[in-house]
C-alpha cells in the first residue's frame, strides 16, 4: 500500500478516535477532538498532492479518499448536532448526507456508461469550506467548554458566526449538488 493511501486509510481510523472525543466527558475533550479532526484534515490535503506528484494514483485511492471525506464530515456533523452548544441540527446532516448520496449515485450511473465525474471546484470548495467551519466550530467548543475563558457575550457572537459557517456549509453543498446533477443529468435514464 502507498503512501497516499496509508493516509486516506488513517484518516478513515481517526473518525472513531474523534467520536470518542466528542461522546466521552473527559477533560478537554473538544480540544482532543479538534487535535483529531485537524490531523485527519490535513491528511486529506497531503494525500491528494502526494498521489499526484509521485504518480501514485490508484483505484483504491479514487473510491477510499472521498469516502474519507465524507465518514469525517458526517461524522463530525452527527456528533455537533447532539452538543447543546454547537448549531447544527438534524436538517443540517440530511442535507449534507443527501448531496453525498447523490454525488455517488451518479458517479455509478455514470461510471457503467465509462464516464467519470471529476471533484468539480464547487466539490472542492464544499469540502473545504465544510472541514474549516468544523473546525471553527470545535475552536469554539475548546474555548467556551475546555478553557471557560469567554464571556457570556463572546459565546453568543461565535455561535452566531458558527450558525452562518454551517449554513453557508448547506449553502455549497446545495450548490454543488445541483451542479453534478445538472452536469450529469443526461446520463440518467428515465425510461
Amino acid at each position: 500500500m502507498n503512501l497516499p493511501n496509508k493516509l486516506t486509510l488513517l484518516r478513515i481510523l481517526l473518525v472513531p478516535v474523534f467520536l470518542v472525543f466528542m461522546y466521552v466527558p473527559m477533560p478537554f475533550q473538544y480540544s482532543l477532538a479538534l487535535l483529531v479532526f485537524a490531523a485527519a484534515s490535513i491528511t486529506d490535503a497531503l494525500d491528494g498532492q502526494i498521489a499526484r506528484k509521485r504518480n501514485l494514483i490508484t483505484t483504491f485511492g479514487k473510491f477510499a479518499d472521498p469516502l474519507a471525506d465524507k465518514v469525517l464530515v458526517l461524522a463530525a456533523l452527527a456528533a455537533f448536532a447532539d452538543v447543546d452548544t454547537i448549531p447544527v441540527n438534524g436538517i443540517v446532516v440530511i442535507i449534507i448526507a443527501a448531496r453525498e448520496f447523490l454525488v455517488s449515485g451518479l458517479r455509478l450511473v455514470t461510471a457503467e456508461k465509462g464516464v467519470v465525474v471529476a471533484a468539480g471546484i464547487w466539490g472542492k470548495l464544499k469540502t473545504a469550506f465544510t472541514m474549516a467551519a468544523i473546525v471553527v466550530i470545535l475552536l469554539s467548543q475548546v474555548l467556551s467548554m475546555d478553557f471557560g475563558i469567554l464571556s457570556a457575550d463572546a459565546e453568543f457572537f461565535l455561535y452566531v458566526v458558527n450558525l452562518l459557517l454551517v449554513w453557508i456549509s448547506v449553502l455549497l453543498t446545495v450548490i454543488s449538488g445541483w451542479v453534478y446533477l445538472k452536469g450529469y443529468w443526461k446520463y440518467i435514464d428515465m425510461k
